[in-house]
């Protein structure tokens, strides 16, 4: 069973009627209610409102796959779970970075780089083209997704070159975006996956529902978490896989810290 943790912003939910017609419990709910269709799968959720934005270090210690949605506090959330989120990741947890959780103070830790790109609200057409269609993720799909409603994301998108495009979108009123892209850092997988606005009901469409199963049981890596990304342990010379004879002045004084 792939334990799975849906992170939402849960701001506009609370604060816009459009938003609240359209997810009662939350888009939160709704991605979570699409994972727990799937056998496979058992999903719960978090909310920037509860004590440590509902991830203390025992939940995501116990979370395989983690799902961001946020927008509009990007700022609110707290350096220290971003910390713990980003070691958890390195150490082998999967992330899923949705829509405009590109800005996430999370989505640019990871990738070291300032994620913006252009956009424009219009409720204009989209056609999610699949470029790898052998990839995992893409299991089961059309060769294009269209959703009659989304806002617009476009070129540049200032991140690192992905290991894999899974998804180019092409907008009706002419821009394209890379709309689905793939990660590592260290253990941990990662996926951008562009759809998602809150103001039309993207998380419904079942051919979004099937990306985002695919994409948990993607990122999911079976192996223990490692806990220990931080360390640099100092190996003993005798034990060294082949003999050696220590040469030259040692810059460390045993017991010492610093130089890490």
């Amino acid at each position: 069973m792939i334990r799975a943790t849906v992170w939402g912003e849960n701001v506009h939910e609370r604060t816009s009627k459009t938003v609240a017609e359209i997810y009662p419990k939350g888009m939160h709910a709704c991605i979570a209610a699409a994972l727990n269709e799937d056998e496979a799968i058992e999903a719960s959720t978090a909310t920037l409102q509860e004590p440590e934005h509902g991830l203390p270090q025992p939940r995501v210690d116990q979370t395989d796959v983690l799902l961001w949605w946020g927008h509009a506090a990007h700022g609110d959330v707290s350096d220290q779970v971003v910390d713990r989120v980003a070691d958890a990741v390195w150490g082998g947890m999967g992330l899923i970075v949705l829509h405009s959780a590109h800005f996430s103070k999370i989505f640019k830790k990871l990738m070291g780089a300032p994620c913006n790109l252009t956009w424009r609200e219009a409720g204009e057409r989209e056609r999610l083209w699949v470029t790898s269609p052998q990839h995992p993720i893409a299991r089961g799909l059309p060769k294009c997704i269209e959703l009659e409603h989304e806002e617009m994301y476009g070129e540049p998108f200032g991140v690192p070159e992905p290991l894999e495009t899974v998804f180019v979108s092409w907008f009706q009123g002419g821009e394209v975006f890379r709309s689905g892209l793939t990660y590592r850092r260290g253990a941990g997988s990662i996926f951008y996956f562009r759809p998602g606005h809150e103001a039309y009901p993207t998380y419904y469409d079942e051919n979004v529902r099937k990306v985002l199963v695919n994409a948990v049981k993607w990122a999911a890596n079976p192996e223990k978490r490692n806990a220990h990304v931080h360390d640099a342990p100092n190996i003993d010379i005798k034990d060294a896989p082949e003999s050696i004879e220590a040469r030259g002045p040692k810059l460390h004084a045993e017991g010492e810290e610093g130089f890490r």
